[in-house]
């Protein structure tokens, strides 16, 4: 035991000397008991980042946290059932959008924020925008990266966008792992397959292939469609409850991104507070893609 506690100390050493904040984690109980688990990084003005899904834990956005934790306190989190925000029932009473929004607040209160930034991707920016219609005064300011967007549009077009950004190759390969995944294959090698295949579609640099590949792998389907029924139910559209919304707004994508265009600008309608980049030589990844300009304009956004 004694040699566990040695080699600990001398590994946070060794990061903190190598210039790797070491993350502060912990677990918020949300109203219902669920048990969320975040990651703070840096100190300085809390900014809540909320990764994209459904269904994804927070795995993923680390590096960004830690890119941005130079300037300020970056906080990640597990999305309820996923990661090690486990819980014990999966079905449309434990896994809803407004018990999301409670978990966000749930968390907020136990870092004892009064107010933050917050930066939703894809689906992490449908979860901002309805946060913004439940709880504004808590909100500094925001930043939509390649947003869902604040209604059900993105369902309209965002599969046949995918798709098209695929060679024929790499599109019938998806479509062929996908059907072995659906008929009952549901191991790593049949994900992973999919996932590198599919990754074409979300990222330019084929550097990053592996890693949205592996990503890719990790999505609970459950999590995902309980999620995507209930955004159907409550029949989201946040339109009309952000007009009163006045807070700085961030919209950022990249300029062939599988988010339309047409998403980021009713975005921009609707919070009439907002300016929007379209970043060059990026799809859905921007601070892979093009992480000069992405870092830029986010940090300079926040200042």
């Amino acid at each position: 035991m004694t040699h566990l506690k040695t080699y600990c100390a001398l590994l946070i050493c060794c990061l903190l000397t190598m210039g790797f904040d070491v993350p502060k984690d912990g677990f918020a109980t949300s109203t219902d008991g669920a048990k969320i688990h975040y990651r703070t990084f840096g100190a300085g003005k809390p900014l809540l980042i909320i990764n994209g899904g459904p269904g994804m834990n927070s795995e993923g956005f680390e590096g960004m946290a830690r890119t941005l934790s130079q300037h300020c306190m970056t906080i990640i989190y597990d999305q309820r059932g996923t990661g090690q925000s486990k819980l014990q029932t999966l079905d449309s009473t434990t896994v809803t959008m407004d018990l999301m929004i409670d978990d966000i607040e749930a968390l907020r209160k136990q870092l004892n924020i009064d107010k933050w930034s917050i930066l939703g991707h894809s689906f992490g920016g449908i979860v901002v925008s309805y946060y913004a219609t439940k709880h504004p005064e808590t909100i500094d300011k925001i930043i939509l990266s390649s947003s869902g967007g604040v209604d059900l549009g993105l369902l309209t077009d965002v599969q046949s966008s995918i798709d098209s950004k695929l060679t024929k190759t790499e599109l019938d390969s998806v479509n062929y792992w996908s059907a072995k995944i659906a008929a009952g294959d549901t191991s790593h090698f049949a994900r992973l397959h999919r996932g590198l295949n599919l990754a074409h579609a979300y990222v330019i640099n084929p550097k990053f292939i592996p890693v949205i590949g592996e990503r890719l792998t990790q999505g609970n389907q459950t999590v995902n469609q309980l999620i995507w029924n209930d955004l159907q139910r409550i029949n989201f559209n946040c339109t009309e409850k952000l007009k009163s919304y006045n807070k700085p707004v961030l919209i950022i994508q990249g300029k062939e991104d599988i988010v339309s265009k047409a998403i980021a600008e009713k975005s921009h309608q609707a919070f009439k507070n907002s300016r929007i980049v379209y970043m060059d030589h990026s799809i859905h990844y921007g601070w892979l893609d093009n992480p000069e300009v992405y870092f830029k304009e986010v940090n300079e956004f926040l200042k």
